[in-house]
Formats: structure tokens, sequence, C-alpha cells
């Protein structure tokens, strides 16, 4: 099997990958940062290559002797107090990469890229490969950087390197440390802050499912496509029973209108702004959830592979790695 080098590997899905390509037999090198928790590389096959997407030289050692790269890196965030670290990490950071992948002579490459970067249909439908969410009306930096990001992976197909794109929807499962602003809403839940709900969807797979998803790309994927790597499209009202089922825990049961969680993203926001702490309530979270953010993975389960266990169950992992490891 091949030497691969893997980014993003001592975050959430990032180690979920590293762990399947270790299951698939794979020689990993992950790309770490200097300051970056090694927490999720801890007993684990892998060498660490210290390095950082924005240090051309640190990539072109990294890569050295290297077949295959997985980029799951990127900087997942609603809010910053300077949105352009978060382009700058999530555009500038892929298109240094590729370009040192396309250099070493890398055979294949699966970019993570992000249901963010995938249309919503204004009928409701579901949304599919072929729907292109439009970068001029993304809903805050996050999102424009993971459309931006994902064409800088098509520009390198174009030009002759052997890239397989995924776009993971919302991943739960173990290992969260930060946590992802989606496992915030599971640990929001376990710990009471969620006193009420807005009418909105997402799309849940579990963590490990959707990082096998990641290797099956690499297996069987078609160079210069996409896959939508989701499992089930949830309300976010279910979501919260299926918690309260797994918990014991009882759900909220009160439905705010999007107006009020507008004005309370807006207010929480602006005062992030002042105090340099992350709102409770990012405004751009807010603004993403106007919409059910309902995905169809028919294509990766078809051309792929692609399986997946219930949401109860992935929802039930997440909630019980936070309870064991003391977040809740």
């Amino acid at each position: 099997m091949p030497r691969t080098l893997i980014t993003g590997a001592t975050g959430f899905l990032g180690s979920a990958v590293l762990r399947a390509l270790l299951e698939a037999g794979h020689s990993v090198r992950a790309l770490v940062r200097p300051t970056s928790r090694r927490d999720n590389l801890a007993g684990l096959r892998v060498e660490p290559a210290e390095g950082d997407l924005l240090d051309p030289a640190s990539l072109a050692r990294a890569l050295e002797g290297c077949e295959a790269l997985f980029h799951v890196a990127a900087d997942y965030r609603l809010w910053a107090r300077d949105p352009s670290e978060i382009l700058s990490a999530n555009v500038e950071g892929t298109r240094s990469i590729l370009a040192a992948a396309h250099a070493a002579g890398v055979r294949r490459v699966v970019y993570t890229s992000s249901v963010a970067a995938v249309g919503l249909p204004e009928d409701g439908r579901p949304g599919t490969e072929a729907d292109r969410a439009d970068p001029l009306r993304a809903a805050g930096p996050y999102k424009r950087s993971k459309v931006l990001a994902e064409e800088e992976a098509r520009v390198a197909f174009r030009g002759g390197l052997d890239v397989v794109i995924v776009n993971p929807s919302t991943p739960v499962g173990p290992r969260d440390l930060r946590p992802t602003p989606t496992g915030r809403i599971v640990l929001d839940f376990l710990r009471g802050r969620m006193p009420a709900y807005v009418d909105t969807g997402l799309n849940i797979i579990d963590v490990d499912d959707c990082a096998r998803g990641h290797v099956q790309a690499y297996e069987r994927g078609v160079a210069g496509e996409r896959y939508i790597l989701g499992g089930e499209n949830l309300s976010l009202r279910e979501v919260l029973g299926l918690l309260a089922a797994q918990t014991g825990r009882a759900p909220p049961r009160l439905r705010i209108p999007w107006w009020l969680a507008w004005a309370a993203g807006a207010a929480s926001t602006a005062w992030a702004s002042v105090s340099g702490r992350e709102p409770a309530v990012p405004l751009d979270g807010v603004r993403m959830a106007r919409r059910r953010m309902f995905f169809d993975s028919s294509r990766a389960r078809a051309e792929l592979g692609l399986e997946t266990r219930p949401a109860r169950e992935a929802l039930g992992r997440a909630a019980r790695w936070f309870l064991d490891h003391g977040y809740a």
C-alpha cells in the first residue's frame, strides 16, 4: 500500500481518516504544526512531519516519497476576529499543498471539501454533486472559503493532478477535542445550554463512516469528480430528540423564530468583536440555519460503496465520548 501524507490528522475528522488509512494498510505521515495538540495521534503508527500549509518548503519535505495525499485540514470556525485567517488557511493553504503535491509527483489526492460548497436547490430538494454554491452568496468566511478552496482542487485537476473531491456533511462522533461547531451542538445539549431550537435541518454522518468514505474515494473515486459523504437528513428537533433518547436528558420544547435567532446571533457576534471571545451564537451559523441543510449521498453509496450507521448511533457515540472525557 502507498506511503500517504495526511493533513489535519490532529483534528476531529482528520484523526478518523488517519485511523481509516491505517486500517486499510497505508503507511502514513502526518503534517502537524509545532503548536498542535497531538492527543489524537497517541498510540498510532504514524510519522509526524512538522510543517505548515503556508510554508512551501515544509510541504515539499513532508511529501517526499509519498504516493498519496489526503488533504483534510481546514479552519472550521464560524467566527474569527480576523476572517482573513479562515480564507488564508482554507484557500491559500489548499492551493499551496496541491501545488506541492503536483511537484512531488503524488499519484492521487483526496481533497476534503464540505457540503458548504454544495448548493441547496431553491425547490427544497436535497443538494447533490451537481449543485454548486455561489461564493458571493455564501454565509460567512468559512463557507465562502470552502467554495473557493474546492475550485482550487478543480484547477489543480485541470492542471494534471489526479484529485478526487469529497464533501462531508455533518460528522459527529468521538475525538472532537476542540470541539467543532457541530460537536458544540451535542455538547450544548449535554450541558443544558440549549433551551430552544430553530427550525432547521442537518445531514448527520458518523465521523468514522465518513472517514472510510475518504478511503473509498481514494480507491474507487473518479478523478475530478465530487462525492457527498452523508447519512440521514434530520430536522434539528429530530437530532435533539435522538440525543435525548440516547442520554435520558429532556429535549428542548420551545421553537424560536428565525428573526429572534438572528437577533441573538447579531448581538452575540457584536460582543465577540469587542471581547475577542468566540460568540455563543455565531451569526454565520444562524444564517446557515436559515435553510435545511439536506443532502443526497446516493452517488457515494453507489459508486464508492459508502455505508453509514444510523444517526441515533452516531449521535450516541458523540455524546458518550464527551461525557466519558469530562466535557459535560
